[in-house]
């Protein structure tokens, strides 16, 4: 059974840039990888070897509907399970801030994959500070549409806090892209502190470091 094409969720700008990043033929493993879009949007396009991780039986169910090789797992759990290197990229979209433990996730993720991809909602946007500010309470906008008591987010980052945790977990910033509300990319060369205030959205490609603190994101494009 072959994979469907993609839904029209798959026109959402960070999938459209994840994939951009990934090259064709790859071997991939989409950890949390919800009801498939990405891997879809993969396999139609770059025609990878895609594999999927999910932790809810719904999607994997639909994963398995659309032709995708899903299993059932935890990405704080059970990524160990995973042999050195068993990938050319392992993908983590719009998941980090879902899980208990990130930084162990990302270091997995690093270990399994040559070259690792994550994107994630930035908590630093202007909007979330002036809803934040101004209201007192949790925001609620186009990237991070549930209430505080429905959302399945428990770790909040903005694009510097995950600079940050790069250089902690010792990756190394391969290139960066940060999404407007439009989804659209903001310019190549803006200050990371730009990014972390007008950037929506954010995709970032890694690979393991030297032993040496990460490069700055404006090293990958973002300053």
């Amino acid at each position: 059974m072959t994979a469907q094409p993609p839904t029209p969720e798959t026109s959402r700008a960070d999938l459209l840039a994840v994939a951009e990043l990934v090259e064709p033929g790859a071997r991939v493993l989409d950890v949390g990888c919800g009801t498939g879009s990405l891997l879809a949007l993969l396999q139609t396009t770059r025609r990878v070897d895609g594999r999927g991780i999910e932790i809810s039986q719904r999607g994997v169910n639909e994963c398995v509907a659309r032709g995708l090789s899903v299993v059932q797992g935890d990405a704080d759990e059970d990524l160990t399970d995973y042999a050195d290197d068993s990938f050319d990229y392992a993908i983590l979209s719009q998941t980090l801030q879902t899980t208990r433990r990130p930084r162990h996730v990302l270091e997995q993720l690093l270990r399994i994959g040559t070259k690792v991809i994550v994107s994630f909602p930035n908590f630093g946007h202007w909007r979330v500070r002036l809803l934040l500010g101004l209201t007192g309470r949790m925001p609620v906008t186009r990237s991070l549409p549930m209430t505080w008591y429905e959302t399945p987010n428990i770790h909040f980052c903005t694009i510097r806090d995950f600079v940050e945790l790069c250089a902690v977990v010792d990756a190394r910033v391969e290139q960066a892209i940060a999404l407007n509300r439009a989804g659209a990319r903001i310019g190549f060369r803006a200050p990371l502190w730009f990014w972390n205030v007008f950037g929506q959205q954010a995709v970032f490609l890694l690979s393991r470091g030297n032993g040496s603190a990460t490069r700055q994101a404006g090293d990958a494009g973002a300053g």
